[in-house]
C-alpha cells in the first residue's frame, strides 16, 4: 500500500462528496471515519476535501495537472471496493507523470 504516501505527488486534490445521513453514503462515510487519518498523516499539506450535502450520492473526484479531474461514483461501493477506487485514480496521476 505504498502508494498512499504518493497521492499528494500523483493528485493537486481529493474531494469526497457525501450525504451525512442517506444508506447510499453508509459505507463511504465509514471509509472517511476509517482511512482520513492515515491518508492525511501520510500526506499531510495534501488538501482532501471532505464535502456533506443532504441527499446527494457519494461521489470521489480526483483533480490533476492541467485541471484535469476524474470523478467515480461510489453509491453502491463497499470499503474496499472505495479503497481500489482511489488506489486506481493515484495510480492514473502517476501514471500521467511518467
Amino acid at each position: 500500500m505504498a502508494w498512499r504516501g504518493n497521492i499528494s505527488k500523483s493528485l493537486k486534490e481529493l474531494r469526497i462528496l457525501l450525504c451525512q445521513s442517506s444508506p447510499a453514503s453508509a459505507s463511504t462515510r465509514t471509509f472517511v471515519e476509517k482511512n482520513y487519518k492515515e491518508l492525511k498523516s501520510l500526506n499531510p499539506k495534501f488538501p482532501f476535501l471532505i464535502r456533506e450535502c443532504s441527499g446527494i450520492q457519494p461521489q470521489m473526484w480526483a483533480r490533476y495537472d492541467m485541471g484535469v479531474e476524474r470523478c467515480v461514483n461510489l453509491d453502491g461501493m463497499s470499503e474496499t471496493q472505495i479503497l481500489k477506487s482511489l488506489e486506481d485514480l493515484v495510480k492514473a496521476g502517476g501514471a500521467t507523470k511518467a
